[in-house]
């Protein structure tokens, strides 16, 4: 099985602010909680704290895990950990999933995207990110555009695989 997060996907959000994840996701994250056994609802860590971010960064146990070894390979005191702590630990949302294959995202997560009716998952490997649709299309879709863009036409994106950017 594939652990990581790959395509996007829009999902309707109720009024009490649930969403149903991908299946596909859904089976990442189980596969990336140590905890999970089957009948047991996997655990998922919404990360919410960065104010330039206008969207949702979910992780599975597993990825969080790390993030909190590399936290605390930091020193103590650090601004560098300071800012790691508020971000992953402070302002986040641990959650699980319900055995209807949803997360019930707070009225505070999303009004911090702008999350209404509707909610576009789009996956990011490691992780992946919650978005609203409108905000995906008008800013997310037009910077990813621009950078292309500014590529020669017959740019091949898989060379950055490589290293290396081919001319």
């Amino acid at each position: 099985m594939a652990r990581r997060f790959r395509g996007e996907s829009r999902h309707k959000v109720d009024a009490k602010g649930r969403v149903s994840i991908p299946s596909l996701f859904r089976r990442i994250l189980e596969a990336g909680d140590p905890d999970w056994t089957d009948g047991l609802r996997p655990q998922v860590v919404i990360v919410y704290g960065d104010p330039r971010r206008k969207f949702l960064e979910c992780y599975t146990m597993e990825a969080i895990e790390e993030i909190d070894r590399k936290i605390e390979s930091k020193p103590r005191g650090s601004i560098e950990r300071q800012m790691l702590e508020m971000t992953f630990n402070v302002q986040s949302h641990p959650t699980e999933v319900d055995n209807d294959g949803r997360i019930v995202l707070p009225q505070k997560l999303r009004e911090k995207i702008g999350l209404t009716d509707e909610a576009l998952f789009v996956g990011s490997g490691e992780k992946f990110r919650i978005w609203n649709p409108d905000t995906y299309e008008t800013e997310e879709m037009a910077r990813a555009i621009a950078r292309f863009e500014e590529l020669p036409p017959d740019f091949d994106v898989a060379s950055l695989l490589d290293g290396s950017l081919e001319d």
